[in-house]
């Protein structure tokens, strides 16, 4: 049984809101750091890929859709976004490999939360969207053939932190350390014995300028202004993301 549990996800390449998290005491004194996907596609890959892999066995990593982007963009299938196209460029062999072999679920014993299924979208499939606000039905869908032991399950790609509960089952998405929406600063998950939805803060004009000055992307100046300082709102991100989530189909619209 693990303690404590650092979530963090969607790191997306940006290396000084990694490392301010990395440097929280909570995080610090975590028995284990889960990755849940989506870590390397953005402005500083190598940086932030070198930096995790440092934590050696500290940390568990879950591949996310971007994770697995990276991968076939370097094999030559290109991922349709600029940044995640330069990234895997940039990537080297031991890293691509490394990125390559992700599990796209890990379930591990959490203190007082049980068995816990880590992934990124969903249980199932890596780019599924599902919303604090998804109707029970669009859960269940997802869930189905999730084995019953599985209380908590923990997942990442909207870039918005909630807790909820679905038939039982507690849900949690601790938002993103790289691309929050909603709010600046970096976004991560405290598990055990309960769930605690984190933020910690950083100089964000400071982390701009950094990722502008020390990334090769050439864009990186206009990305890091745009995603540092979450200039999407979660209302914006629900809006864009909510009919994924199948609820217009469902709706007859």
């Amino acid at each position: 049984m693990i303690e404590r549990v650092a979530v963090l996800s969607d790191i997306h390449g940006v290396l000084p809101a990694l490392e301010a998290v990395l440097a929280e005491p909570d995080v610090a004194a975590a028995d284990l750091i889960v990755l849940t996907g989506d870590i390397a596609a953005g402005p500083q890959p190598v940086e932030v890929l070198d930096l995790l892999a440092s934590l050696g066995d500290r940390a568990c990593w879950v591949g996310g859709n971007a994770d697995r982007e990276l991968v076939e963009a370097r094999a030559g299938r290109p991922a349709g976004i600029e940044v995640s196209e330069w990234a895997a460029t940039q990537l080297r062999d031991d890293q691509v490999a490394r990125l390559a072999a992700l599990p796209p679920t890990v379930t591990l014993p959490v203190a007082g939360l049980g068995d816990v299924l880590f992934c990124h979208a969903t249980p199932r499939d890596d780019e599924e969207v599902v919303l604090v606000d998804s109707r029970l039905e669009r859960w269940a869908e997802v869930f189905a053939g999730l084995p019953a032991v599985v209380g908590t399950v923990v997942c990442g790609h909207t870039h918005m932190p909630f807790t909820r509960l679905v038939d039982r089952r507690l849900v949690v998405n601790p938002g993103s350390i790289g691309m929050p929406y909603g709010g600046a600063g970096a976004w991560w998950a405290l598990l055990g014995p309960g769930v605690q939805l984190r933020r910690t803060g950083f100089d964000v004009d400071a982390a701009c300028a950094r990722v502008a000055a020390e990334s090769g992307f050439p864009d990186a100046a206009a990305w890091a202004d745009e995603y540092l300082r979450s200039r999407h709102s979660d209302a914006d991100a629900l809006a864009v993301f909510g009919p994924r989530d199948g609820r217009a189909t469902a709706r007859g619209l």
